[in-house]
């Protein structure tokens, strides 16, 4: 009841923008100024399957050669300008204004896919790398997606259980050879309908290997749920 009573209350107040600094609408649900809400990079056409941007069609080509184990990609901005810092400060810092500002841009896009999944799962990190950072952005991000969209939230069933190097500079294949045998599932219920959350899509390789063990314990349809796409 505390914690209703202090959201009401802060949602009452007008709050500063987090990227010019301008007052924001009381009320809005978003610590975003309009200007900069609307200056955010749309991903207007999208590959159905990996949300790879489109110039036209709805599959891309590496989809239509190789159709991916997820289903469909929902990644309605671009890892652009300004989106990019906010995701960074989401990234780098556990701070809760961050991560309920793009929860809740990222809840006005899902909240009419049809039908909405039966769990939200977060891509995890590796323990050592969540020891080092405290938090895990994906988990941050699910999080506010479940409590507002009403739906089952597990982040203890999809588990990293092998480091992988640094992915920065490596194409799809290098990525997908390199995230290999990197996750394991807990059992799921038989034919689930899963959504993966993630705050960035760059080649899809870790939502494909991800997919893979969730299928392999049992999922049925999965489906790839991040803020952003990298073209």
């Amino acid at each position: 009841m505390v914690y209703k009573w202090l959201s009401i209350i802060q949602n009452s107040l007008p709050g500063y923008c987090l990227l010019c600094g301008d007052h924001c609408r009381a009320g809005s649900g978003l610590d975003l100024c309009i200007p900069c809400r609307d200056a955010l990079p749309r991903n207007p056409r999208p590959c159905r399957h990996c949300g790879q941007p489109l110039v036209q069609g709805a599959v891309c080509g590496h989809c239509q050669r190789q159709p991916p184990p997820f289903a469909h990609t929902i990644a309605p901005w671009l890892y652009a300008p300004p989106l990019d810092s906010l995701i960074l400060r989401l990234k780098t810092s556990a701070a809760m204004a961050p991560a309920r500002t793009l929860g809740h841009l990222l809840t006005t896009q899902v909240q009419a896919a049809a039908p909405l999944p039966q769990l939200l799962i977060p891509v995890p990190l590796h323990p050592l790398r969540l020891r080092e950072r405290g938090f895990n952005q994906a988990a941050l991000l699910s999080r506010y997606l479940a409590g507002s969209l009403n739906l089952p939230w597990r982040p203890d069933l999809l588990e990293k259980v092998r480091e992988s190097a640094d992915q920065r500079g490596l194409d799809r294949r290098a990525r997908q050879r390199n995230l290999r045998g990197c996750f394991r599932s807990r059992p799921l219920p038989p034919g689930c309908h899963v959504a993966l959350v993630d705050d960035v899509v760059t080649t899809g390789a870790t939502a494909w290997e991800a997919t893979r063990a969730l299928q392999q314990a049992g999922a049925g349809q999965v489906d790839i749920w991040a803020l952003a796409r990298t073209p």
